[in-house]
């Protein structure tokens, strides 16, 4: 991975970390927290779409709506786990 795809993907991961918090209320990691969240979003919402055979855009705004997706579902297990 070269420098400008490392760069691409931690923005990227921030704001759909950032993004999913705003949609889960409650869930405020930080920048760190974000991006770790977004990137595991991010490959969560792939996975699960792929196995559904659903796609919703090759683009930017694809990426970060699957991205979004993957870290609201993430963001409720891991509320669902600390409530136990």
């Amino acid at each position: 991975m070269d420098g400008k795809s490392l760069i691409t993907t931690l923005v990227l991961g921030a704001v759909i970390g950032w993004l999913a918090g705003q949609v889960k209320r409650g869930f405020g990691f930080g920048l760190l927290g974000n991006i770790i969240v977004g990137i595991l979003g991010s490959l969560l919402g792939s996975w699960l779409f792929g196995l559904l055979g659903i796609s919703l855009g090759s683009g930017l705004l694809g990426t970060i709506l699957t991205g979004v997706i993957g870290a609201v579902v993430l963001l409720a297990v891991i509320g669902v786990i600390k409530r136990s």
